[in-house]
């Protein structure tokens, strides 16, 4: 055979097979932002697969659970290392190898020196930023993308206290550096107050990523337009557009009852609706309970209230995946596929009957392929938990880890919901997330606190709603009352290839009982676990709607009533807050410390006596330059004597003091102290405080 006659054969032979090959695929400023406003891509296993992890000023004493520093709280001003850049100071916040793509930005700062700087972004290991400016105009103020990709919350707190978001994405083929470059930062002192939290993808080298530009964001004008107002406008209804089927049903469900909707085949539910109304409507929506299996597999399990983002109380909001209408319709968006059928399913689990005056399930074509994964919503509840744990350990001062899910399997993290009622006039929310993906030895999350996490800021209780986070009801952030927040994910979803855990800390500023309710959404390949079970003894469970519901009076023990176990009925002017010093020597090193704000303001507080009679009562309190002239009495009758709060700091800033209120008629079970401020001495700083350590009771 002629030799030279193979050649042409071989040549085409090696075309052939080259050509078979997949190639490299390119990720863009285009493609990430198509992905934003891609429904299905969210229920697919990422192909090809990409981490994402955060960047973040978390406290860097956090090393390990079993080392002390683990709970550390000052997670301001931490950055990576500081820079000289052509006569410039710069702290590096973010620093990473490519490919990759910067997916969402969020900062918050603690006072106008810390907002005043430039930050600068560094594409590719070049001298010169792509990105530069003033923080608050690149991140929330506009100068790069306007609402909602750049946005602040919430818009009814101060611009400057809110948690501000960028979702605007950037990818980087090899390396993205970001910095801040602020006068006044001290990196020892780690202030003034700067936060942040930076989530990022990186990708198999084999993937082609185009580096971010601002001129071809330019170019890009008119998609980012219509991004934008495609996430301006998610929330019409799917019910109203073509190919889609919608199953309903309504009546009134009595105790145990059910309404299940089966949908056979292939597809993918795209809507749910409910609407619910029964005689106690918080109970209701706390003990009406969703659930859903997909394939044979049931995923789905969630009071009908925490499942839509509304806790048990309706709130109106709107978010890409879920919202509450004026009508009080709850409404949820996710896509749910599944590859041979579904079944829907609404139960009443509480003691009343409950209406169902809305209940549409509305599905659609979708195909099922490898990649496919099943929609998860897991739920529970920490009911009547001390927020403050007894037993420290590692330093913790009593702070601890809340697991909200740990999945086994392949699939993605998509979002986090938390209903808590707060029983204190004190923020319930100081501490930060820790994700832990796929076994790795330290979280590639570690947050800055709860707030932080939920993109807005500073514990503030103002109600807002964001395409993907929201505060449907704050009432609980400062004061007695219900707290709802949300995150859902999208650009910045997390994949795990065999596992993840989300722990949240626990980190109540003062030590009481608080109701804690997360609910966790995600995605799995069909075989993945979750370790959150259905438990419907917690949704039968009655919901608190005042402090009473949780603090229970507490009895007098051996003749003494702690003034920090007495439980608050009512306060007319000012807050309260239990007070710990060691050096102070109180009963338990805590005090009852009342700060009023005026002459004639009451604290009325109840607690248990086991033996109805009469009692002779003494009381060991606080004095200080700022605390005023008070007087006490027990259920209605006031001790003539009035104590003097005030004290001249002579040898000791503060002291205590005791004396006899005189004697009191008390009854067996409850009864009432009330403390009453009367006036203040002259030279007294006028904060008109009140602490009370022990009433000691000893039955005449």
């Amino acid at each position: 055979m002629n030799k030279n006659n193979l050649l042409p054969a071989f040549i085409l032979i090696m075309i052939i097979t080259i050509s078979c090959q997949p190639l490299d695929r390119e990720v863009t400023l285009a493609s990430l932002l198509n992905e934003i406003t891609d429904r299905n891509i969210v229920s697919q296993y990422p192909d090809p697969l990409f981490t994402v992890k955060q960047f973040s000023s978390y406290d860097r004493h956090s090393v390990s659970p079993d080392s002390a520093g683990w709970f550390a709280n000052h997670d301001a001003s931490w950055f990576i290392r500081q820079e000289e850049n052509n006569g410039r100071r710069e702290f590096v916040m973010f620093d990473a190898e490519g490919p990759g793509a910067l997916v969402r930005f969020w900062m918050t700062f603690g006072d106008k020196d810390a907002y005043t700087g430039v930050i600068r972004f560094y594409f590719d290991g070049y001298d010169k930023p792509e990105i530069e400016g003033p923080v608050l105009d690149i991140i929330s103020g506009g100068a790069l993308v306007g609402e909602p990709l750049s946005s602040s919350v919430s818009p009814e707190s101060n611009y400057y206290q809110r948690g501000h978001n960028l979702y605007l994405p950037f990818p980087y083929s090899n390396h993205l550096k970001i910095t801040y470059e602020c006068e006044a930062l001290d990196t020892e002192k780690h202030s003034p107050s700067v936060y942040y939290n930076i989530n990022y993808r990186t990708y198999p080298k084999n993937i082609l990523v185009r580096s971010f530009t601002k001129k071809e964001m330019d170019s890009l004008s008119t998609l980012i337009e219509e991004v934008q107002n495609k996430l301006k406008n998610f929330n019409n209804t799917l019910s109203k557009t073509k190919n889609v089927k919608v199953d309903s049903e309504k009546g009134t469900l009595a105790t145990g009852e059910s309404f299940y909707m089966s949908v056979p085949g292939s597809g993918a539910i795209r809507e749910i609706q409910i609407k619910i109304d029964a005689d106690d409507l918080p109970q209701a929506l706390r003990s009406t309970v969703l659930d859903i299996e997909f394939d044979g597999e049931k995923t789905v399990w969630a009071p009908v209230g925490d499942f839509f983002g509304t806790g048990y109380k309706i709130c109106e909001y709107n978010t890409l995946y879920s919202n509450v209408s004026e009508d009080s319709t709850m409404e949820c968006n996710w896509i749910m596929p599944f590859s041979k059928n579904a079944r829907v399913t609404i139960t009443n689990m509480g003691d009343q009957d409950v209406d169902i005056l809305k209940f549409y399930v509305i599905t659609k074509d979708y195909r099922w392929d490898k990649n496919s994964m099943h929609f998860g919503a897991s739920w529970h509840e920490l009911h009547e938990i001390e927020s403050v744990k007894d037993n420290s350990e590692n330093d913790s001062d009593g702070h601890f880890d809340v697991n909200y899910v740990t999945l086994k399997g392949k699939g993605v993290y998509m979002g986090t919901g938390l209903t808590v009622f707060n029983t204190a006039d004190a923020w319930w929310g100081e501490g930060d997330e820790k994700i832990w993906v796929d076994n790795e030895t330290f979280p590639s999350f570690v947050g800055t606190g709860t707030e932080d996490y939920f993109g807005y800021a500073w514990c503030l209780p103002a109600r807002f709603s964001h395409f993907l986070i929201a505060q449907p009801d704050g009432s609980g952030n400062f004061y007695p009352g219900m707290t709802e927040n949300i995150r859902y994910y999208l650009l910045d979803r997390i994949p795990f290839e065999n596992s993840l855990q989300f722990d949240m800390e626990m980190w109540h500023w003062v030590k009481t009982v608080i109701n804690y309710a997360p609910i966790s959404y995600w995605y799995m390949i069909p075989g993945g676990t979750c370790n959150i079970k259905p438990n419907p003894e917690a949704a039968k469970q009655t919901v608190a709607i005042k402090k009473t519901d949780l603090i229970k009076p507490k009895q007098v023990k051996n003749e003494i009533m702690e003034g920090e176990d007495l439980r608050i009925i009512e306060v007319s002017n000012g807050s309260y807050y239990l007070q710990s010093i060691e050096e102070l020597e109180w009963s338990n090193n805590t005090q009852l410390w009342w700060i009023a704000a005026s002459d004639n303001a009451t604290l009325t507080a109840d607690f248990i006596v086991p033996e109805a009679g009469t009692y002779h009562i003494e009381m060991t309190y606080t004095k200080a330059m700022d605390y005023a002239n008070f007087k006490v009495g027990f259920n209605g009758k006031f001790s003539p004597k009035i104590f003097s709060g005030y004290h001249d700091q002579t040898g000791r800033e503060v002291v205590k003091d005791s004396g006899s209120l005189g004697t009191f008629k008390l009854n067996k079970g409850i009864n009432k102290v009330t403390i009453k401020t009367v006036s203040k001495n002259p030279n007294a700083v006028p904060k008109y405080m009140v602490g009370i350590d022990f009433f000691r009771l000893k039955k005449i």
